[in-house]
């Protein structure tokens, strides 16, 4: 089934947040700092409030008693910093809002901003997790700038590597990345003064957590606040949290009881978004002399940005918990520390920490291959898991790892392969193959549906979860409609609007599919059950006897209920609602093979070929889920030789447009060969696992590693990403 989402969207009919301009809608304008981090000392607004068309303009002092957002305490507790929604007395990072003016149009905000005098004592900024470890703390809610730290040991690690045969080393310095999803951060905010009521209208990827959280920080109970998100343009986390800017929209239209629309531009969601990945990670395997794993011991650090998304200490969990991936490792020692630094906030970019760690584990099973002159396949094989750990952290649903690994050398007909890329060296040619395998954990917690009869005799499928261009309205419909036995065009799924959905978490984590569509299963099997009781009461027969389909119910003389007709005859007596928390987590996995050749004169790489197999469970879409690893993929290869945000020593964004960011083209894109294994999950009734993420922690380490391996027998000892054409050209001129 090809996806129902597309001809809106590529006829130019989709709705998007920015598309929804009121007649009497304001619009909103922000103050940037430029400065990284220092005392205010001056902020003039009466000549910008005076421009002709300027209705307010608010700073910091407008903002009195709103409260905080939330931080999810995930894997632990954590020390966040305030929420600064304006900057009052001190500036923590370039991009910080400072004010904001409302205006009649939007060209008259800008035009205002001008007039703001804004001025600040610089103090040095600390822009990495290194600088910020050892320095005075930003914010005396956060010693040491702590914010978050986990500490995971089990066994005896100090055993294994006192009994090693051999131990290999690694070390990465992971770049800061964009989201850069093609819609970027909009809101629009309609307070109704009569009501006491307030409306928002945002791209966000948890619409009913967004409402609670609008909540609490204005002070309104639940019923007061409804968010509506339209179509949406791409996330990939960016749009998780709600952002301070957020708030300041709808604070504005409280304010001034009209609509208030804000629509950041590019270099601003590069400045003041949430980026993802940036940390530095080390770690050590213990192997024993026929290449077995005994011990692993690793350090991540990241930089959180000067204030924390809700979700912001995800990355941070997820690295230490993903450790040792799909190997039998018993004895491990895993550090994750985050702490605050003066730039852009960080978040779960798609993967969150998942794809740190798989770089680090992938490049140390590659370090131990050299090690012990072992083929980067065997020596993966020969340390599958072939059972589940018994902890809580190591357990995992997956079982089908040699399996999988199995297909992937048979479709990429490895053995050949090989034989091809040495003949090639033997030629002159900088050609090489990198392995990943990977585990991709699909989420926890629950979500809703309700699954109802419409008068019309349409399936009305409502979800908590949301949308945002990756097809969920096409994979809940086939969900339904293989319940009720009919075409999914008879399912109508209805999302993203908290007034006419039930609650839920939302869509990020992996977890659409198995946990959203698992409540929509549950809810439309609820359904059809009582579909049938009602349809026997009236035909008089038992439930058992009849059947379901397109046309309706038919008992086994043959006589039919319509979908209208029994819509009307039972008045939503039929209708379902669930909620459905998941048992246990699901855990995709996969391994990725790629091929990379580098050019002599010039370093820049060329991936020529990926080779993927996943094991996502129960496939809904076969579609989708290919869409979904290109994608993935793409911005996984961005991630491994292009994409990079840079900022200079005095904490300036040097990267703050797409003249600057490097994003992979279409030119960029290898051939892929991608294959599937379904294993269904005993987690969840639906038997899916993850796989929205799966591109970007699969196709970076085996990208990685074809590069090192086409530079061999030069060597980089430490790898600092993006792997560009230049640093590749001094590797290879001896320049480095």
């Amino acid at each position: 089934m090809r996806r129902r989402e597309d001809p809106a969207l590529l006829t130019g009919a989709g709705r998007f947040t920015g598309d929804l301009v009121p007649d009497d809608c304001l619009h909103l304008a922000f103050l940037r700092s430029s400065h990284p981090r220092g005392r205010v000392t001056h902020l003039a607004v009466s000549a910008a409030a005076s421009v002709p068309g300027v209705e307010a303009v608010l700073t910091a002092d407008h903002l009195h008693g709103l409260g905080r957002l939330p931080v999810n305490p995930v894997g632990g507790p954590v020390q966040p910093p305030p929420f600064p929604l304006l900057a009052a007395r001190e500036i923590q990072a370039v991009g910080q809002p400072v004010a904001a003016v409302v205006a009649q149009s939007l060209a008259t905000a800008q035009e205002a901003l001008e007039l703001i005098e804004f001025e600040v004592e610089p103090a040095p900024a600390l822009l990495t997790a290194d600088e910020a470890s050892s320095a005075a703390a930003l914010y005396e809610e956060v010693p040491g700038n702590l914010a978050v730290e986990r500490l995971r040991l089990e066994g005896d690690p100090d055993v294994a590597f006192a009994r090693a045969a051999h131990v290999v080393e690694a070390q990465i310095l992971h770049p800061r990345v964009a989201p850069t999803a093609l819609e970027p951060r909009t809101t629009l905010a309609y307070w109704d003064q009569k009501l006491q009521h307030l409306t928002l209208w945002s791209g966000s990827q948890t619409p009913h957590r967004l409402r609670s959280d609008m909540a609490a920080i204005l002070g309104l109970s639940m019923e007061k606040v409804r968010v509506i998100v339209p179509d949406v343009g791409g996330a990939f986390g960016l749009k998780a949290s709600l952002y301070p800017e957020d708030v300041v929209v709808a604070q504005a239209s409280r304010l001034l009881g009209r609509p208030v629309s804000w629509s950041a531009t590019r270099s601003e969601d590069f400045l003041s978004g949430t980026h993802g990945r940036g940390a530095q990670s080390q770690g050590t395997l213990a192997l024993d002399a026929e290449g077995r794993m005994l011990g692993l011991r690793a350090e991540f650090l990241f930089p959180l940005g000067y204030w924390m998304p809700f979700s912001g200490a995800v990355p941070v969990w997820n690295a230490g918990r993903i450790l040792p991936g799909p190997y039998a490792v018993e004895h491990l020692q895993v550090s994750s520390r985050g702490l605050l630094t003066n730039t852009a906030p960080m978040g779960i970019y798609r993967g969150a920490g998942r794809p740190e760690a798989a770089l680090l584990m992938e490049r140390l099973v590659e370090e131990a291959a050299v090690r012990l002159q072992l083929d980067p396949l065997e020596i993966r094989r020969r340390n599958l898991r072939e059972r589940d750990h018994g902890n809580s952290q190591r357990s995992t649903d997956s079982r089908n790892y040699g399996p999988v690994l199995t297909k992937l050398a048979q479709a990429a007909s490895y053995a050949s392969l090989r034989e091809g890329v040495v003949e090639r060296r033997r030629q002159g040619e900088r050609v090489g193959i990198g392995l990943c395998c990977y585990l991709e954990p699909s989420g926890q917690g629950w979500e809703s549906a309700r699954v109802q009869l419409q008068a019309d005799g349409m399936i009305c499928a409502a979800t908590g979860s949301s949308a945002q261009g990756q097809g969920r309205e096409t994979a809940y419909a086939q969900i339904v409609a293989e319940v009720f036995k009919v075409s999914p065009e008879r399912v109508e799924v209805l999302h993203g609007d908290t007034e006419t959905t039930p609650a839920g978490i939302g869509a990020l984590a992996s977890r659409s599919t198995p946990i959203g569509g698992s409540a929509l299963l549950l809810a439309a099997q609820e359904s059809r059950t009582r579909i049938k009781q009602q349809a026997a009461a009236l035909l008089g027969c038992s439930a058992e006897s009849l059947a379901i389909g397109e046309a309706g119910v038919r008992n086994a003389e043959g006589a039919l209920l319509g979908w209208d007709e029994l819509a009307r005859a039972t008045n939503d007596a039929c209708a379902a609602e669930v909620a459905y928390e998941a048992a246990g987590e699901a855990w995709g996995f996969g391994c990725c093979l790629a091929v990379v050749s580098l050019d002599p004169e010039t370093g820049a790489p060329r991936v020529e070929q990926i080779f993927y197999v996943d094991d996502a469970g129960r496939l809904v879409n076969p579609l989708l889920a290919e869409g979904q690893i290109h994608g993935g993929i793409a911005q996984g290869l961005g991630e491994a030789l292009l994409e990079r945000l840079v900022y200079s020593k005095d904490g300036q964004l040097l990267t703050g447009s797409l003249m600057d960011y490097a994003l992979p083209r279409a030119s960029d894109m290898p051939a892929l060969h991608l294959d599937h294994y379904e294993t269904p999950s005993p987690c969840n009734p639906l038997g899916a696992r993850g796989l929205g993420e799966t591109g970007t922690i699969g196709a970076p380490p085996a990208i990685l590693n074809a590069v090192l391996d086409a530079l061999s027998p030069d060597r980089l000892e430490r790898v600092e990403l993006p792997l560009g054409s230049e640093t590749l050209w001094r590797v290879l001129q001896g320049k480095r």
